[in-house]
């Protein structure tokens, strides 16, 4: 029985989605405006199902405790590493792809249904600023949250619980109050918060060393960058048809596309491996072409690593480092840029600050391939320095000189800040990704990906304690500057070596 558990609670979940869809076409003749409309007994008997279908999906994906041995040795891991890159691999790359674009793009829609919002509910600036926050909270918790289920329940499974939690979280579309909004949103971004940490696990462990470092870099950057175009393109597209509505209804569609490519989505060879479960890891190895491995040796020293030990040596102080870095693109990326364009009009300089924004913009795309080189080919430590240092310098010089002046050097300054944080955030996960253990991996991750989030919800506080640009500038560095410092002292050089694991941890000292 529990084996169908999963595939019964997506049903159930579905269902109980489907119940909602009779209330939202009969609205259609109002375009589609529910506010103050009463939740009836269909869409009551739908949140039920759904509920229920989240828990029988939980159960049904728990891990079967009686199957797992003890783990094996370096060997059987150091084969993954060995491989050529394999038609299994790229499959496996361009479905986690699409995986990280529908995640981006729910983040991403809370800008473009707040107008709709605002006018449906008639709601205040300061009211409508609470969506925003819900959902970046929510991807906090996500985070934190699908990265521990990753280390417990395996990188497959958790990737299913997010899409099935997107297809859930799309009721937000059929919500007759600013309230159940809220809600939802915050639930929402529980379920995109743990996809990026869980997918860069899955990618780092299945991918060979020597193509692991650029792919995931490109991956990362080009993903973000997609899943804002698609959210902008359904906005024009669906929104003065369907209302802004639809832009939560599309988590039906796009989570169920999930469930279904995750038949393409192996579980990680080396989670299986650190679990014990070595038939399946054979599977899935002889899957990218590992025909032939060393006898599994188990390794009986002794347990695997606790959730503490990322903050206690040889991982803490990475840890610390990473956490600092993350949290410095938040600060920057939902604080400094965020308000860059209101502090340009303020200006009055003749600046126009969205074709300003977006030819710096256009300029800073090479950025993310540049990453991918510079991560991959020269040092993953010095990559990632290197773009903290230029999106301090850009800080500095902003707080020295504001928004005054010419264009050309806005357009620069601009061009130059994008580009760093956009390489940073690039960096960021992959990074993570490949300095923790294979039992504290997503873990790992899930903090990494949190700490970013949490700099976006410090991002806006930012601007009640600095009203001026230059300001905000120097405020943004600080934590840059601090993570940079960090990552100098503490980082650890990954680029085309092998994973880090429990049983041979990198040496405290060992740096580029």
């Amino acid at each position: 029985m529990r084996r169908y558990g999963f595939a019964i609670g997506a049903v159930l979940v579905v269902a109980g989605v489907a119940l909602h869809f009779p209330d939202y076409v009969m609205a259609a003749p109002d375009h589609y405006m529910m506010a103050g409309m009463p939740m009836g007994p269909a869409m009551t008997t739908g949140m039920v199902l759904i509920a229920l279908g989240l828990a029988v999906a939980v159960w049904g994906l728990l891990p079967d405790r009686t199957a797992a041995g003890a783990a094996s040795g370096p060997a059987r891991y150091a084969a993954l590493d060995d491989v050529p890159l394999g038609r299994a691999h790229k499959i496996l790359a361009g479905v986690l792809f699409i995986g990280l674009v529908i995640d981006t793009m729910k983040p991403a829609s809370l800008g473009f249904v707040a107008p709709g919002m605002v006018h449906e509910y008639g709601l205040a600036r300061g009211q409508i600023a609470a969506l925003p926050f819900a959902g970046i909270t929510g991807t906090v918790i996500g985070s934190l949250a699908w990265g521990y289920l990753g280390d417990l329940l395996g990188r497959r499974a958790v990737i299913l619980l997010s899409a099935l939690m997107y297809i859930a979280t799309s009721v937000c579309g059929f919500m007759p109050s600013f309230g159940w909004n809220l809600v939802m949103c915050l639930l929402m971004g529980v379920s995109a918060g743990g996809m990026l940490p869980i997918v860069y696990a899955l990618m780092s462990e299945s991918i060979p060393a020597r193509y692991r470092g650029w792919l995931l870099v490109l991956q990362s950057g080009l993903a973000t960058s997609c899943g804002y175009l698609v959210a902008s393109g359904a906005t024009t597209l669906l929104v003065p048809e369907y209302s802004w509505r639809v832009l939560w209804l599309l988590g039906a569609p796009t989570g169920v596309l999930l469930v279904v490519l995750t038949r393409w989505i192996p579980e990680s060879p080396r989670f299986l491996l650190a679990r014990g479960r070595d038939a399946e890891a054979a599977a899935v190895m002889a899957r990218y072409g590992v025909r032939r491995v060393p006898p599994a040796a188990p390794v009986v020293a002794g347990a695997a690593p606790g959730r503490r030990a990322l903050f206690t040596r040889p991982y803490g102080p990475r840890t610390y480092g990473i956490l600092l870095y993350g949290l410095g693109w938040g600060v920057v990326n939902w604080g400094f840029v965020t308000f860059l364009p209101a502090f340009l009009e303020a200006s009055r300089a003749g600046t126009n600050a969205p074709r300003l924004l977006f030819w710096s913009s256009v300029c800073a795309l090479p950025a993310t391939a540049l990453a991918a080189v510079l991560y991959a080919k020269w040092s993953s430590r010095k990559a990632m320095l290197a773009y903290a240092v230029a999106t301090v310098v850009v800080l500095v010089l902003f707080a020295a000189t504001g928004t005054g002046g010419s264009g050309g050097r806005l357009v620069v300054l601009v061009g130059v800040l994008l580009a760093g944080i956009g390489g940073m955030i690039a960096m960021l996960a992959p990074y993570a990704a490949e300095v923790y253990p294979t039992a504290l991996r997503a873990t790992g991750s899930g903090f990494a990906a949190a700490s970013s989030k949490f700099g976006g919800m410090l991002g806006p506080l930012m601007l009640t304690s600095a009203p001026r640009v230059e300001g905000l500038a120097l405020i943004s560095a600080v934590p840059v500057a601090a993570a940079a410092l960090a990552l100098w002292r503490t980082g650890r050089e990954t680029s085309g070596r092998p994973l880090v694991e429990a049983d041979a941890p990198i040496a405290e000292g060992e740096q580029a």
